[in-house]
Order: structure tokens, then C-alpha cells, then sequence
């Protein structure tokens, strides 16, 4: 069950809306006469909106739109996702069957696409490229030896014990400063280790044969296998009791934590930065972010206490772990069926969609430079800009006119809303792969080519200043996100296109949709975690005392709604760890609305009637419809537990619990489920 692909790249800390995993839905309908029209199919008319809006406007979608076997949940953006992904195997696979210039990215995107569908190759090959890596972890005989191997496989794309990379510096956002951040677990987060209930236990324990049948694949005899799993649940486990929480990762200041090398050294007494450093290539420095201390005082306690067969044993299973999916059927197979514990999913995704997967993180801009290409309107480019300037004008207009903030908190808010960067599209620079090698060998070895070039490319990066034109996201991705340390919105071409943005629809639909995911970004600025950032990027406090503490108030309206909120009976949403993009859900609708409604009706496409829906109507089926979904039990248990996002369910009915305008255009009164009896207001 391989996690580290998610950690090659830079610690980035960029706060997105979470659409990764979902696509989009069908296109709205239109009329006979070609005019756009709201598809009531999509909705459950049967249901009271003032009881359930998210069913009520999603019920008819839902019902027409099962969950697919490989998937651990379905939402409205699952068909442009999946249309994404058949636009980028068509060029992939154009690209694999020509004869491109050696060195091209068509080259190379077609020499990846093929090694990866070569599955008769691939299993040929067997695990025989992991071979000398598992043979250097057993050479190991001392602790010098081991820091070597730690250091060759984190290159590789192996985060254990640890993650180390780069990252904006906190304090000086026109640097990059390295990292050394938490990692080394095979599960995806400390609560599994260590939450008592029944569901979790079961994960646990089917974690433990996980490992036990992979090493069993790579040659241990079983008793060996099980023996070698309860030594890795017993690392992990300790290593997970010293991991800060994902709600107390939320705070910069808690995980900013620069040490100079002696400091460092003093920490981890056993273990020899200096020497590390030269072997991970990076340029000389002084200091680093060692963001979670208690965490590298337990690695340390384990370099002196556990022995040096337990950390090779446990040193094999990440190595295998991280390549498994790349490996033998027999291998893949394995994978899957942990990621199936976690899901709920019952069927592995189609190979050529997986293979894609790996290369939008492997060549993801040169897969991207082609995409825009051929896929991505100016036109649209140039609308998406109109509306976030509209909005931002917005909340320009709401700080001016806050009654309870200060004039010296609001001069540096506006300060910091003038200074916010607008990505759209694409970048203006593409990532240069020249140095990265793919051929159509083993795949196996281009991802590890890939891991090793993209942390040499990161360490590279480390005491230089910071590159403005980069960008965290590739432009297929059906996301957007906020820098913090960059004070930048980025909107990847992926997302604006149908349900998000669609030039033929009223401005009500536009603005319920993209227009939401704009004012959601934005918001991200000035949420309670964006907010801790000046207009620059640095980590300041900006605010008054009062006016920072009636901020923190507003903000625990917001998480004490969320903790009310539960997936399932004694299954509650953690308010702390999502108030941010509660916040940003709640600001983002209502920057969204204000903009349509300051917009002049004459320059904008008007709603039809048609379905007796008024322009208000439109704008909250548009931003429900947005989250429309399906998910499995297992999935929502999972993110319940490490998604920083709440369910779609809440992001729409607890979003317009708190909307006034949204009651009046329902002809919502007295007491309703959707009605919060004293609405939370931030912005």
C-alpha cells in the first residue's frame, strides 16, 4: 500500500478544495433551442429543502449515479475527472506509438505510458531492480551504514523513518529552507494506530497480514513474514505515538521549528546531520525546519534502542511498499487489497488510468504542456479572470465596512487582499525535464528515475530564493488551491470547465460553481489559519488583540457546528481539524453571492424560467450540485479521520445553515434542519 508518491514532492502546505478524487458531472442539459437549463434529474423534489437541501437538490444524482466498483466514492466531478483522463490517454497514447526526438517530452510521456501498459514485461522483471536495495539494507552493520541506506532510499522516494525535502520559509517567504517533517507509517495516520474501537482494530490487524503476505513475496518464509510484520506494527505504532495530530499540524507556528545543524545534533544525537545532508545532495546550510521535534527524539530513541535487524526489516517493508504498485501482478494485487481494507473499493481502477496517475506525478507539467495545448480555451481563461476580480472587489468592499474591525487590522487586510497572486490555467513557465531519463525499459525504473529526479530537483531549490512561476498542481488537476507563504489562487485548467464553468450558463449557475471555488480560495487568506499570514507570505500576526480575539470567537462558531455534525451514529466530524475550509466554504458562497448580485443584470447571461427556478434558486442548486456525491462507509470513516475537508453532505447544508439569503429564496421560516438558530458569520 504505497504512500510514497505523496510525499516526493515539496512540503508546500498549500490549502486546496479537495477534488482529487472526484471529477465532474455531465454537462447541464439543454434545451430543444440550445439554451442552457438547469437539469432537474439531478434533484429529489420529494424532499423538504428546508430539511435536506444536499438530497434535495443532489437526490436524483445520487440515485443515478452508483458508486463504480473501483471507486471509494462518486461525485458530480467524477465525469470530467474521468474526461480528463481519456483526453490525456489519447495524447499518451499518440505519443507511445510514434518515434519522438530522444529527449522530448512526446518521448518520454510515450515511452512512460508504454513501459507502464507493458505488463508481460513487467512481470518479467519480477522485483529484481529492488534487489540491490534490499541487499544494501541487509549489508547493513552499523548505525553509520544504516543513516547511508535511509538517505539512498529517501531519494528513491521512500519517506522512512522520516520525510525530508524543502519548503517556504515561514519567516522569510522570499527563501527556501529544508525540512525534516513526520512520516515512516504504512497507515494513513497516527489514529490508526492508536484509536481503540472495533473498526479500527480490524484495520490494524489486517494491516499486520498485509505485511506479512509482501514479504512472503519477496522471499520470507511465513513465520518470518508474520514475525517481521509484529516488529514493523511495533516501530510504526511508537512512531505514531510521538506524531503530532493532523488538527495540531493545522497551526504553522507549531510545526515551524528552525534548528541550526548543532541543534539538531543535540536532538538527535545518534543520528549525524552533517553527513546526511551530503548524502541527500543538498547545498551546505546552516539550519532547518525540523517541524515536529518530539517526533525526531522518538526516531533517535529507536536508531539507539532497536536493533539493526528490526530497522532493516523495517526498512524492506517500506521499499517494497512504496513500489508495489509498480511491480508484478502478484504485488499489485496485494497493494490493492489493503487500499480495498481502507476504501471499501472492490475492483482496481482500469491500468491505463493508473499508469496515468503515475505519470501526471511523474511528468505531470509535460503531460500538462500538452494538454493546454489542446484542451484549454483562452476565452475561458479570460472570463475566470473577470469573475475573481469581481469577487475579490467584493471582499474588498465587505473589510472596508466590517463594524468590528479595527482600522490598523483592516489597512493590513486589504493590504494583503491587493497583494494575492491569480494563477489560471497554466504556468507561464513549464518545468524543464531534460535531465530526467525515461525509456520504455522496466516501469519500475522510470518511477524510481522520477522519485530521484524530483528530490534532486527539490534539493536543489534549498537557500535559493523562491520561484514565483511554479506551480503545486498540474494544469489537468480538477482542483484549486491557496499558498499561504505565496499569497497566490490557483486555478488549474482542469477545473474550469462544466459543472464548474460553463460560458453558455447564466451568471447565477457560474457563480454558485467556480465563482464558490474562487471565493473559497480567497477565503483561505483570511481563514484561521491563512489569516496567522501577512500580505508578503510571512507568518506575523497582523491583527489588534481584540480584533484577533473576536476573529478566534467567529471561528469557534464554525467548529463547534462541525463537531455536531456525525457520518454515521458515534461517528462525529472533527470541527478543529476542518474549521478552515468550513471557513472558506461559508466566505467563498457568500463572496460568490454578492458578486453576482453587484454585477449589472445587462452584463450578464440571465437564468431561463423555464423549470420555474428564480436566479437565487440557480445559484444554490449550482453550488449544492457541486458537491453532489456518493461515498463507502469505509472511505468515510477514513476521511472523517484525516481529511481536513468536512463531507459533502455538510459542505453544503452546513455552508447554508448560516446564509440568510439562502432561507428567503427557499421560503425557509421558524425552526428547520437547515437553519442555524444563531447563523455563524466570518466575513
Amino acid at each position: 500500500m504505497s504512500t510514497s508518491r505523496l510525499l516526493v514532492a515539496s512540503v508546500s502546505f498549500v490549502l486546496g478544495l479537495s477534488l482529487q478524487a472526484f471529477g465532474a458531472s455531465s454537462p447541464p442539459a439543454e434545451s430543444s433551442s440550445g439554451t442552457w437549463r438547469f437539469d432537474i434529474a439531478n434533484m429529489n423534489r420529494e424532499v423538504d429543502p428546508g430539511e435536506d437541501f444536499f438530497e434535495f437538490a443532489n437526490g436524483g444524482w445520487r440515485k443515478q449515479n452508483p458508486i463504480p466498483d473501483e471507486e471509494a466514492r462518486w461525485g458530480t466531478f467524477s465525469v470530467l475527472r474521468e474526461r480528463n483522463l481519456s483526453l490525456l490517454r489519447e495524447i499518451m497514447e499518440e505519443m507511445s506509438s510514434t518515434e519522438a526526438k530522444p529527449g522530448s517530452i512526446e518521448q518520454k510521456i510515450g515511452d512512460f505510458y508504454r513501459s507502464g501498459m507493458d505488463v508481460e514485461q513487467i512481470n518479467q522483471a519480477g522485483i529484481d531492480l529492488l534487489r540491490s536495495e534490499l541487499r544494501k539494507i541487509d549489508e547493513v552493520s552499523n548505525l553509520e551504514e544504516l543513516q547511508a541506506v535511509i538517505a539512498g532510499l529517501q531519494r528513491m522516494g521512500v519517506p522512512a523513518p522520516f520525510y525530508f525535502g524543502q519548503m517556504q520559509d515561514f519567516k522569510d517567504s522570499t527563501q527556501v529552507i529544508a525540512v525534516a517533517y513526520q512520516a515512516g507509517l504504512g497507515l494513513p495516520d497516527r489514529d490508526y494506530y492508536l484509536r481503540k474501537d472495533e473498526a479500527f482494530e480490524k484495520i490494524r490487524t489486517e494491516y499486520a497480514a498485509h505485511v506479512s503476505r509482501v514479504l512472503q513475496l519477496v522471499g520470507m518464509t511465513p513465520d518470518r513474514a508474520d514475525s517481521s510484520a509484529r516488529t514493523i506494527m511495533r516501530m510504526e505504532t511508537e512512531l505514531s505515538e510521538a506524531s503530532m495530530t493532523r488538527i495540531e499540524r493545522r497551526d504553522p507556528q507549531a510545526i515551524y521549528n528552525p534548528m541550526t545543524l548543532e541543534e539538531a545534533g543535540s536532538l538527535m544525537p545518534s543520528f549525524v546531520w552533517p553527513r546526511y545532508l551530503e548524502l541527500v545532495g543538498t547545498p551546505s546550510l546552516d539550519r532547518f525546519n525540523v517541524a515536529m521535534p518530539d517526533f525526531f527524539r522518538e526516531v533517535n530513541r529507536q536508531l539507539e534502542e532497536t536493533s539493526l535487524e528490526d530497522w532493516k526489516v523495517y526498512l524492506k517493508w517500506h521499499t517494497v511498499s512504496a513500489f508495489a504498485p509498480y511491480l508484478t501482478d502478484p504485488f499489485e494485487a496485494e497493494d490493492f487489497k489493503m487500499r480495498s481494507v481502507l476504501s471499501g473499493v472492490t475492483q482496481n481502477r482500469e491500468r491505463w488510468k493508473r499508469v496515468i496517475d503515475a505519470a501526471d506525478q511523474s511528468l505531470g507539467f509535460a503531460l500538462g504542456q500538452l494538454f493546454v495545448e489542446r484542451h484549454f480555451s483562452a476565452d475561458a481563461r479570460d472570463q475566470v479572470l473577470q469573475m475573481l476580480e469581481d469577487i475579490k472587489l467584493v471582499l474588498k468592499e465587505d473589510i472596508e465596512q466590517l463594524p468590528w474591525m479595527s482600522a490598523e487590522t483592516r489597512r493590513r487586510a486589504l493590504e494583503k487582499l491587493s497583494r494575492i497572486v491569480e494563477k489560471i490555467g497554466y504556468p507561464d513557465e513549464w518545468r524543464d525535464y531534460s535531465e530526467l531519463d525515461i525509456d520504455r525499459g522496466p516501469y519500475v525504473l522510470n518511477i524510481i528515475r522520477a522519485n530521484q529526479f524530483e528530490f534532486d530537483r527539490e534539493m536543489a531549490k534549498i537557500g535559493k530564493p523562491v520561484d514565483r512561476h511554479e506551480w503545486a498542481m498540474t494544469p489537468q488537476t480538477v482542483n484549486a488551491y491557496y499558498h499561504p507563504s505565496r499569497n497566490e489562487i490557483v486555478f488549474p485548467a482542469g477545473i474550469l470547465q462544466p459543472p464548474f464553468f460553463d460560458p453558455n450558463a447564466p451568471a447565477a449557475a457560474n457563480y454558485g460553481a467556480i465563482g464558490m471555488v474562487i471565493g473559497h480560495e480567497i477565503t483561505h487568506g483570511f481563514d484561521d489559519k491563512g489569516s496567522q499570514y501577512n500580505g508578503d507570505g510571512n507568518l506575523e500576526n497582523w491583527w489588534t488583540e481584540q480584533d484577533l480575539k473576536r476573529f478566534k470567537q467567529a471561528a469557534a462558531c464554525i467548529s463547534d457546528q462541525f463537531s455536531g455534525y456525525e457520518i454515521e451514529k458515534g461517528v462525529a466530524l472533527q470541527g478543529p481539524l476542518v474549521t478552515g475550509e468550513a471557513i472558506a466554504d461559508l466566505g467563498g458562497l457568500k463572496l460568490a453571492y454578492r458578486a453576482l448580485k453587484r454585477r449589472a443584470a445587462s452584463d450578464l447571461p440571465t437564468a431561463s424560467s423555464e423549470d420555474g427556478f428564480t436566479e437565487d434558486q440557480i445559484f444554490f442548486l449550482s453550488f449544492a450540485h457541486v458537491w453532489a456525491s456518493n461515498i463507502r462507509p469505509e472511505e468515510a470513516r477514513r476521511r472523517v479521520t484525516v481529511d481536513t475537508h468536512p463531507p459533502a453532505r455538510y459542505r453544503v447544508n452546513g455552508t447554508l445553515a448560516n446564509f440568510p439569503e439562502f432561507f428567503e429564496a427557499f421560503g425557509i421560516s421558524g425552526e428547520s434542519a437547515m437553519r442555524k438558530p444563531t447563523p455563524c458569520e466570518i466575513w
